[in-house]
Order: structure tokens, then C-alpha cells, then sequence
């Protein structure tokens, strides 16, 4: 199974990007998912995750307000919009697979297993 993440590049402070993740090979429909990112120096943290209906999602509090996640099943497809972005948002962004299927959104990276191969954010001040 594999995820890929695309949608990443270079905005200036206040503007916005949709990140797109595609998945394929395994059966990622039953399962929570969710996107975390990493900064040079720092450890991968979370963003946000989403429950397998889309009906639950939860958010890191840096980009509550800002950032909307979503998924569409029938296309395999998982999205991150996010808006008003600060420099403090420039990282790789990986999407990720919920290593057991369930009602529960997690926010550790390690309650995770299959993992996209990240894109950049850039955002300049």
C-alpha cells in the first residue's frame, strides 16, 4: 500500500494551499487518517487527523482555525486546506494511515503505520 502527498510549494505569510494525498494498495476507507509535519531540526508533529466517515476530526492547536482537513473515500483521497499560513508553518507534511481501524482520532505519530513520502511547505514572510 502507498500513500503520496502532493500540493506542496512556496506562498507568501497569508496565503493559502491545498495538500492532496492519494492512496492505493490497501484498503485506507475503514481507517482514520491524518496529516503531520516536520521542520529541519524538529521532530514530526501532528496537524490534524480525521475519523474513517469524516464525520470527527481533530486539530493541533498552531493551525486550529486555519486549517481544514477532509477526505473524499470513493476517490482515495485525502486533503489538508490550509490558510493564513505563517512562516511557522513551513515544513515536509506527510500523510499517514491509523495503524488499527476505529472510532478514536489519534494525534501520536506512533499510533500510525503507513506514511506518504512528504511534501514541502515553504512560506516566506
Amino acid at each position: 500500500g502507498q500513500l503520496g502527498e502532493s500540493g506542496g510549494g512556496s506562498v507568501q505569510a497569508g496565503g493559502l494551499l491545498r495538500l492532496s494525498c492519494a492512496a492505493s494498495g490497501r484498503p485506507f476507507n475503514w481507517y482514520n487518517l491524518g496529516w503531520f509535519r516536520q521542520a529541519p531540526g524538529k521532530e514530526r508533529g501532528f496537524v490534524a487527523a480525521i475519523s474513517w466517515t469524516g464525520g470527527s476530526s481533530l486539530y493541533a492547536d498552531s493551525v486550529k482555525g486555519r486549517f481544514t482537513i477532509s477526505r473524499e473515500n470513493a476517490k482515495n483521497m485525502l486533503y489538508l486546506q490550509m490558510s493564513s499560513l505563517k512562516p511557522e508553518d513551513t515544513a515536509v507534511y506527510y500523510c499517514a494511515r491509523d495503524r488499527t481501524p476505529g472510532w478514536r482520532v489519534k494525534a501520536l505519530a506512533s499510533e500510525y503505520d503507513y506514511w506518504g513520502q512528504g511534501t514541502q511547505v515553504t512560506v516566506s514572510s
